[in-house]
């Protein structure tokens, strides 16, 4: 059976406290990695400006008392307040420069870590298997770890090094206010301890709800999308869709509003309530300092000092805490990168590089895949050998298991019994890059990149193609499509499709389109899914007529359920319910009477008209003018 899912683990599981400290250290490693030097200037400056407000009260404090002193001798000796002024001055420029060169880093740092980190999510993307995409539970890891996380990662170090310079400043500061009062440092311990641990419980409540909402997030993208993408407006404003889809869309916004409305009151009247109280506290603790200096204890530069430091003491605090709980909120989303950074694909990959023949032989023995979350297999037992050369159909109903036996053979599944054998190696044994390379297809649905029509080619081969115009058109011509292309706005340059171009192909040009990037590709086997299910008449003929010509040297494997396109193959296997019933060539199904003869019977009944003869898709005529 594939690979599980990752199981999603709760918004409490990632708030404890080890985890936390895993998470903080890793990234921080992380950001070491990413720009070690860029970095350490950020210590260096956060360090100097955490005690920059320390040094600025003792100036103030030592240019009063030295003022008072010159006052007091008379008023003619001015030189104990120069050193001061020295200090004052140079302690205001590094200040100022301080704040610029921190903005500077930080800035530097937070692209750095963009790149870094949004590189390693996709890198880390391409690795995984197609079932880890395509289990709902894994698109809630894959989407929380695209929350913005390069900027949770940035702004769990910026937060974290803001903590440390309000740390500083406020520990600079409290020291130097306990020398005059002592009673300073009671208050502002009375005041932090309950202020973090309210911080702390507002940090998870918002973590919460995020964590909580990450599916209906995607619904409410899904409404958007719905009203906008102009694949569905035409139905949507045809069905007048649109005044539910933005009810829908209302209701859960409203929902989130209102949710976050709550913590945002509770953080209000908690932060306003211990902020009262703790200026009440300072006021009263600076009564005393103020009756110090009247009794003698004190100077006019003590109580200067202690005036305004009070002020920066109870803003230091508040921001010390504030930074250290945006930190650990910051922290908690940096889990839901690690958890997807750690999940394995399941497929276990070879070492070694294909250096067959390219002779494109396919063998199949006893191969059997379940999906995750699926207790019945959507293949069992299937054993096929399709020669070099050869050009096989596939056919069968809708779920007999066609496409996972494509995805199975293009490795994109791992099967849970049997062996897939290329050219007589087995494919385990291969690299999947040296093994696909082997490989040239058209699944479904196409890809429709948003591109240049040449480069919608050239990704067949994007290595060797991509500048390579020449090679391009002479693709294009044989796949019948250069027309198309000269006949675009651009030529070949043309950006096709409606995010960033103009026009945008039909879709049975796409196809078109898919097969040709098919053909550019130079490998020994091809596989074509459904390739002609959205062409018309005339441009099935037109490839029917080529594709012994297109394919030459090729072994094809054709999935379809049209019988006109089935007529190019040497050999058709029948599939129904995930296993293979039957194979051979047209004239030998029909001659059994099995699965094949009633879907042809079917088919043939489909196109006979009132009163017409019956029309086999077999006899390869071409269509009517």
């Amino acid at each position: 059976m594939a690979a599980a899912a990752p199981i999603a683990a709760s918004s409490d599981d990632e708030a404890d406290p080890r985890r936390l400290l895993s998470d903080s250290w890793w990234a921080l490693k992380l950001v070491w990695a990413t720009n070690a030097r860029v970095t350490l200037g950020l210590v260096v400056v956060t360090l100097m400006r955490g005690v920059i407000p320390a040094g600025l009260a003792l100036f103030a404090r030592g240019i009063i008392n030295a003022c008072v002193d010159v006052i007091n001798g008379g008023g003619s000796d001015f030189s104990a307040v120069y050193p001061w002024m020295a200090i004052g001055l140079s302690l205001t420029l590094l200040e100022g420069v301080g704040q610029l060169a921190y903005s500077f880093f930080s800035r530097r740092l937070e692209d750095d870590i963009n790149l870094a980190v949004t590189t390693d999510v996709l890198s880390h993307a391409a690795t995984l298997d197609l079932d880890f995409f395509e289990n709902v539970r894994s698109r809630e890891t894959i989407e929380r770890a695209q929350q913005n996380i390069a900027m949770h990662i940035s702004g769990f170090v910026l937060q974290g090094l803001g903590t440390v310079t309000a740390f500083l400043q406020a520990v600079s500061l409290a020291a130097i206010l306990a020398v005059i009062e002592p009673l300073v440092l009671v208050l502002a311990i009375a005041f932090a301890y309950p202020y973090l641990v309210f911080q702390w419980r507002l940090t998870r409540g918002y973590f919460r709800n995020e964590h909580n909402r990450i599916t209906k997030r995607r619904w409410t993208q899904y409404f958007v999308s719905s009203v906008t993408d102009h694949r569905s407006v035409p139905e949507v404003r045809l069905l007048n869709l649109a005044p539910y889809l933005i009810r829908r869309f209302r209701i859960l916004m409203t929902e989130f509003r209102d949710q976050d409305r709550t913590l945002h009151t509770r953080g209000f009247i908690g932060s306003m309530i211990l902020v009262v109280l703790m200026t009440a506290g300072l006021y009263f603790v600076f009564f005393r300092v103020i009756s110090g200096v009247f009794q003698g204890r004190l100077t006019l530069g003590d109580v200067a000092v202690f005036g305004g430091a009070t002020a920066r003491l109870r803003l230091a605090l508040e921001r010390a805490i504030g930074t250290l709980s945006a930190a650990i909120g910051q922290a908690l989303y940096i889990a839901n990168l690690r958890k997807f950074l750690s999940v394995k694909p399941s497929i276990v990959e070879g070492r070694a590089t294909y250096k067959g023949t390219g002779r494109g032989e396919l063998e199949t023995a006893h191969l059997t895949f379940t999906y995750s979350g699926s207790s019945e297999p959507a293949l069992q037992d299937v054993t096929l050998h399709i020669r070099p050369g050869e050009i096989v159909g596939l056919v069968g109903e809708n779920g007999a298991g066609k496409s996972t036996l494509i995805k199975l053979i293009c490795r994109l599944y791992e099967p849970d019994i049997g062996v897939i054998r290329f050219d007589g190696i087995d494919v385990r044994t291969l690299s999947i890059a040296s093994y696909q390379r082997q490989i040239a297809s058209v699944l479904q649905p196409v890809g429709r990149y948003e591109a240049s029509a040449a480069d919608n080619v050239a990704y067949g081969d994007w290595e060797r193609l991509l500048d390579n115009r020449g090679e391009v058109e002479r693709v294009a011509r044989e796949a019948g499509i250069d027309t198309l292309f000269r006949e675009l706005p651009d030529g070949y340059d043309t950006i096709v499709g409606r995010r960033f171009g103009t026009h945008e192909f039909s879709g049975g040009e796409w196809q078109r389109v898919a097969i040709a990037r098919a053909l550019a590709r130079p490998a020994s086997l091809l596989i074509l899914d459904e390739p002609t299910s959205s062409l018309d008449a005339r441009a099935e003929f037109e490839l029917f007529s080529r594709f012994r010509e297109l394919a030459a040297g090729r072994t094809t494997l054709l999935v379809s359920h049209r019988f006109s396109t089935l007529s190019m193959a040497d050999r058709i296997l029948v599939m129904d319910d995930g296993q293979l019933i039957e194979q051979g060539t047209h004239s030998e199904l029909i001659a059994r009477g099995g699965l094949y003869a009633t879907l042809y019977a079917l088919h043939v009944r489909l196109l006979q008209g009132p009163g017409s003869q019956p029309a086999d898709p077999f006899a390869a005529q071409a269509p009517d003018e």
